[in-house]
Formats: C-alpha cells, structure tokens, sequence
C-alpha cells in the first residue's frame, strides 16, 4: 500500500507546469512549492508534466530541477520525477559503474529484479537500452569481475516470470531438495540455483521456501549464512528476502542508511522514492516491528531541511 498523498483535485499538467515556472523564476528558488506539486502526483501524473512543462518552455524539468535545487533534495526530487523504469534503470547503471561495488550497491539490480513485477523489469530493461546504448545484461558481464555474482545477476534480469499466483506443491517440494543438494555441496551458483530462483514466479519460489524449512529444519537464508559471508552469501541472501518479504528488506535498508555514524543519504532515498507508491505503508510498519520506532520518527530524527520535508511528503506526511 503507497503512502503517497494525491490530491481528489488534480491541477492540469499545464497548470503545475507554470506553477513550477514560478517557482523557479521568483527571488530565490520555492522549494516548498515543488515539493507540493511534484510530492504529490503519481508517476503517470508526472511524466505528463515533464512533457507539458517541455513543450511550453522548450527546456527540460529535470534540467531545471537540477539548475534550481542543490544536494540530497535535488538527488530526491530527480529520482522521483523520472519515469519509475528510467529511474531504475540509472539506478542500476550508477551501481555497476561504482568504483569497487560491494553488495550495497549491486543489491538495487536484485530489488529491480526480485521486488519488482515482471513488466516493470522488461520496462527498466527497455530504459536501460535506450538510456545507455546496451543491455543491462552485457553491462552486468562487462562490470561484474566475480563469475557466480555475474551469473546470478544476469539470470535475474534475464527472466520474465509468470505474474500469476500458481503454486505446484510437488514442484515446490522437489525444487526445495535441488536447492539444499547444492547448498550442502557449498555449490551456490550451481545452475540449479540460478535457473529456479530466476524463472519461477514469486509464488511458487516462497513456496519452495517454505517446503525447505519444513523439510530440512532450517530456513534457506539460514542455511546459505552457513556456507560463508562472502560476497555471494550475502547476495542470496538478499535475494531471498527480496522475494519473500520486500518490505522486510526495505526496512532494513531504511534501518542500515539511519543507524550508526553518519546517514547514507542514497540509500534512504531510493528505498522511500522507489516504494512510496507501492507497499511503503508496509514497510513503515516492518520497521516500527523491527526498531520500536516509527519510520516517520526516525526519517525526521536523522535529516532536516527540504530533503526532509520531501522524504516526509512521500511517506504521507502533511506539510
């Protein structure tokens, strides 16, 4: 469920369009104005003021926005004015093009692939071809040096799963005994692993999930843990929960970018950008769950200024 506020009267695109000339033209930027107005549209709602707001002044709103705002809040209110599948797509291409990527930047690939819908993956690999000139599969093969970690990953965004929730039990049962065979052998990117976790739908895999943890005990994240903490451990890792519990995962996100010294700005912007219009309210309460906080107290407690007022309008708050 989105946390995202849209107004029951929406202005026309053309409207918004020269609001946002205003604020852009007046005695100093109105950011409280382009929160407003960009805050609180759906994505369809925006990309038809980005192509309004083109047409009437022949120059680009995500140009301007980035002319007009500075730091974390420009970062935010660009990321959130894209089209969600160009988003995604630059996302994933700024996380291959890290200079010594770990896991927390590689896992924006797996949320694009594992907690997402099949159409918006073929959607960000559409972007991703025509923002980049190639696909997001040979980038993966050209910046991904670790043969497992590149095959997993380009089995992930390769696949289109089935949308629908259709479980085979017996299939469940004997693809749950596939996946402890090769965790056992500490064979984590044996092609079993790869071709299951990388076609099945969603519902059939949290099956499968369940049918290990009935069968051999132990939760197959558990059993994964087990082999080791390296790099591919901890992308399956994060590939399970993507899959079983996303708004798990992006609560823990949220948790690893405010707790400790410092934030990781880019981290909590893009868990609350990417899933305010889709299961935020869910993560807001996985969060409360997992700290005995809320989201909201926490969000406000470690940033301030625009860049907080405009995290806080995407999750819902009145400002």
């Amino acid at each position: 469920m989105a946390t995202l506020r849209v107004p029951e009267i929406i202005p026309s695109p053309t409207q918004d369009s020269e609001r946002l000339r205003k604020a852009f033209e007046g005695l100093g930027t109105d950011e409280k104005g382009i929160i407003w107005i960009l805050g609180h549209r759906n994505a369809s709602q925006r990309k038809k003021i980005r192509d309004t707001y083109q047409q009437l002044y022949n120059e680009s709103l995500i140009d301007r926005l980035h002319s007009e705002l500075s730091g974390d809040f420009r970062n935010a209110v660009i990321l959130w004015t894209y089209d969600p599948p160009e988003r995604d797509a630059k996302l994933a291409n700024a996380a291959l093009k890290t200079k010594n990527k770990g896991i927390n930047q590689l896992q924006v690939i797996i949320e694009i692939a594992c907690a997402s819908s099949p159409d918006h993956l073929m959607a960000v690999r559409q972007a991703y071809c025509s923002l980049f000139e190639c696909s997001l599969e040979e980038d993966i093969t050209l910046n991904i040096s670790s043969l497992p970690l590149r095959k997993l990953l380009v089995g992930l965004v390769s696949s289109y799963r089935y949308d629908r929730e259709v479980v085979d039990l017996n299939l469940a049962d004997s693809e749950a005994a596939k996946l402890h065979e090769a965790i056992q052998m500490k064979h984590l990117d044996h092609d079993h692993v790869v071709w299951i976790l990388g076609t099945r739908n969603f519902f059939q895999l949290r099956e499968t999930f369940e049918c290990y943890k009935q069968k051999f005990r132990n939760s197959i994240d558990q059993d994964i843990k087990s082999c080791g903490n390296g790099d591919l451990e901890s992308m399956l890792g994060v590939i399970i929960w993507c899959i079983s519990f996303p708004e798990k995962h992006f609560a823990e996100v949220i948790r690893a970018a405010i707790v400790g010294l410092g934030t990781d700005e880019d981290s909590l912007t893009r868990a609350i950008v990417t899933r305010a219009e889709i299961d935020m309210m869910k993560i807001r309460g996985e969060y409360f769950n997992m700290n005995n906080t809320s989201l909201d107290n926490a969000v406000i407690g470690d940033t301030s200024g625009d860049y907080k007022d405009f995290l806080m309008t995407l999750l819902g708050a009145r400002i």
